[in-house]
């Protein structure tokens, strides 16, 4: 205790401020399974490091009797913080106080906060919990929305953007995690929609739950909204500084490197160093089996450790952060035991959006492939596969990050091309003895070209075999490619992990550029 009564009155002050809109609120807030905005940043930081700004600050509003009730701080709370040590800065929304909506005091702390973010250099973290803009305040509470979406779009690939989806967010209030770089959700508590179940029974009669429409599991798994979704907070906060240990603090400095370890998952059977011989087996000879991709990616990256990005959505291809040799990398890769590992309309987005913020904040890409080719059928050409197809595309293409390629089993045509191959710049592209690159599979290829001579033969069968076989020796295989320096080495696959190293150490300097531009046109 103290005998200043200055020192009194602002911890009294201080004291009111932490408790929001009270304890009834907070008790609320709780029975609903969320913690307060307090709780969830001291989770979220580092012990003891958060460093709150604008605690006094109240709204203006006077109208519709809202002057009598000035809550410090209003309806978010602001500041910095570290993880791991590291600077981030972050808002919280505040339920408790008016249901956490956006007024214009609300949005002019935010706003702060994202500036200090830009200017220092540091990742910002959003946690949403809104019921959305402050009616009472009308259009400058709109104002609020578009200063952020506004500061959202010029830090876009200068600083890492993360939005903490943990209550309600709907209507304009989407959008500012939808321009951010990766969405969090909790299952049961996490919302996201343009308009709600009532607005959509009154406008179209149709009967929707709000979980339905715009919760977690349905943003994961259909529209692809959210990156990742977790059981309860906690675990939420936790993936979000999981996620930050593999980024950089902006776009002009690395990742951070950890110390390197060589096994990826037990039981080892390790020759010289990082060679698996497990990886010889996991692909079956009978090229139209199935396997799982991921079993690969767990064995060639450090310690196992995967963290996958968008792992209920587009389930055909696979994204995610790992690290080699200590260094984090993006991985890409098809999945051939989802629809064969085909390339279709929402995994040609997934992948262009991963590529691109890998390539903006200095994350090598490590590619597998194996994919027959792009999605075919009318629903994918009428949805606009041409164009999506383009976007991963474009997204290779332009990136300028060190970039490696393990072909593992199939590589047909426009999709052997977009998976980072030598002719959209990549760097090193490697691939497995029975790697296959061609422009169709040996089907296909000999069914068109050889067909009349098929049909004319005495036995079209045992001719279509005997084609089929001349068909893979000449072109099924990765040494034509190889011959023509389209690829760099046919590796065995024990050998993937070293190769993939010493591609990316001999890499680490590389510089590369794109032509001088205001900025491309990403077939969007």
């Amino acid at each position: 205790m103290t005998d200043d009564p200055k020192i009194e009155k602002l911890r009294e002050l201080r004291g009111e401020a932490r408790l929001g809109g009270g304890q009834k609120r907070i008790d609320r807030q709780h029975a609903k399974g969320k913690l307060t905005a307090r709780e969830r940043l001291s989770l979220l930081l580092d012990e003891g490091s958060f460093q709150e700004i604008d605690t006094f600050v109240t709204h203006r509003c006077t109208d519709f009797g809202m002057g009598k009730t000035r809550p410090l701080g209003d309806s978010v709370v602001t500041g910095w913080g570290t993880i791991d040590g590291r600077l981030v800065y972050v808002f919280a929304q505040d339920f408790t106080v008016f249901g956490g909506s956006v007024s214009k005091v609300h949005g002019e702390k935010i706003c702060k906060v994202m500036d200090l973010a830009m200017q220092n250099g540091a990742p910002l973290i959003g946690v949403n919990d809104s019921g959305g803009a402050r009616i009472q305040e009308g259009v400058d509470s709109l104002w609020a929305y578009g200063e952020i979406f506004t500061r959202n779009t010029l830090a876009s690939g200068v600083i890492p953007q993360i939005s903490v989806i943990m209550g309600p967010c709907a209507g304009g209030a989407v959008y500012s995690p939808a321009i951010t770089d990766f969405i969090f959700m909790v299952q049961e508590t996490s919302h996201m929609f343009i308009t709600g179940p009532q607005v959509i029974r009154a406008v179209t009669g149709e009967e929707v739950t709000q979980e339905a429409l715009g919760g977690a599991t349905a943003h994961s798994v259909q529209s692809g909204v959210a990156h990742f979704m977790a059981a309860d907070e906690p675990q939420t906060l936790a993936l979000v500084r999981r996620l930050l240990s593999f980024l950089p603090p902006n776009n002009m400095e690395d990742p951070p490197r950890l110390q390197p370890t060589d096994a990826p998952l037990p039981p080892q059977s390790w020759g010289e160093r990082g060679v698996d011989e497990k990886l010889d087996t996991l692909v079956p000879d009978d090229p139209s089996k199935p396997y799982d991709m991921k079993d690969i990616i767990l064995r060639v990256v450090d310690n196992g450790d995967f963290m996958e990005v968008h792992q209920h959505y587009a389930t055909n291809l696979i994204v995610g952060f790992a690290r080699m040799d200590g260094w984090p990398v993006g991985i890409v890769a098809q999945q051939p035991k989802m629809l064969a590992g085909v390339i279709d309309i929402n995994a040609a987005d997934k992948g262009a959006r991963f590529i691109r913020f890998c390539d903006c904040f200095n994350v090598p890409l490590v590619t597998f492939c194996d994919t027959p080719g792009f999605m075919p059928g009318v629903a994918q050409e009428h949805g606009g596969i041409i164009r999506h197809g383009a976007k991963m595309l474009y997204a290779y293409a332009e990136a300028t990050v060190p970039k490696v390629a393990v072909i593992t089993r199939k590589a047909y045509g426009g999709a052997y091309i977009v998976m980072s191959s030598k002719h959209l710049r990549g760097d090193i592209n490697y691939a497995w003895p029975g790697a296959e690159i061609a422009v169709m599979g040996p089907d296909g290829a000999v069914n068109i070209i050889a067909r009349q001579e098929i049909e004319a033969a005495d036995d079209p069968e045992a001719r279509r075999a005997e084609l089929l076989d001349d068909y893979r020796e000449k072109f099924a295989n990765p040494y034509v490619a190889a011959s023509k320096g389209y690829i760099d080495g046919v590796i065995e696959p024990r050998e993937t992990r070293p190769c993939v190293i010493k591609a990316l150490e001999m890499l680490q300097n590389k510089r590369d550029t794109i032509p001088p531009k205001k900025h491309g046109n990403i077939p969007l």
